[in-house]
């Protein structure tokens, strides 16, 4: 008999627990829910800037980790996607894209001075060299990395995403692009806020 109470008793402590975690973590749910709607809401993509020299187009896009979490992995496990939003919170990524105004294909001779295949792999391997960002603690952190998304003359631009590391997710950056691929020389995009007010 002292057996049997005893095994109810670990029960009754075992159900006990079991049902406090389960509203915090359905709470915790929740606030994750309403920070990545805030998120969504204001635009995942908003802070775009431009710049023309000549007849192309750079812009800039800072992009939120959290958008290229959701994007890979959905939403169906939130609490998983924070904890590697936390891992990855001091990462940035940067979409950047070049656009000529009567949607030529810029990476012809005749605006990189090289032929189609150098020019395809310095957007591949070698741009990286040419961006780097400055905080607001003026710290300088150079382009960790490039993925080229090749369109196959099918898009009217060109485009890449950035990567850089350690950088607070508090800080405000500003990208600096040294252009030797179009030869039209040194662009600077400020992004204004860190997304960090709503961000997890």
């Amino acid at each position: 008999m002292r057996v049997f109470n005893t095994l109810v008793f670990i029960f009754f402590i075992f159900l006990l627990i079991s049902c406090k975690k389960e509203p915090k973590n359905n709470q915790q749910d929740s606030e994750i829910r309403d920070r990545y709607f805030n998120l969504e809401k204001i635009g995942w993509k908003s802070r775009s800037y431009t710049q023309v020299v000549d007849d192309i187009g750079f812009t800039a896009t800072e992009v939120p980790i959290q958008y290229y979490l959701l994007k890979d992995l959905g939403s169906e496990n939130l609490q998983h996607i924070d904890s590697l939003y936390e891992e990855n919170k001091r990462e940035r990524v940067i979409e950047f894209t070049f656009q000529q105004d009567e949607e030529k294909d810029l990476l012809g001779k005749d605006f990189t001075g090289m032929d189609y295949t150098a020019s395809v792999k310095y957007m591949s391997f070698g741009l990286d060299k040419d961006f780097y960002v400055v905080t607001s603690k003026k710290d300088t952190i150079r382009c960790s990395g490039v993925n080229f998304e090749r369109n196959y003359k099918i898009a009217p631009f060109q485009k890449v995403l950035l990567f850089f590391s350690g950088i607070d997710p508090n800080d405000k950056i500003q990208l600096i692009y040294n252009d030797y691929l179009f030869r039209k020389g040194t662009l600077k995009f400020k992004f204004k806020d860190p997304f960090t007010p709503i961000a997890l």
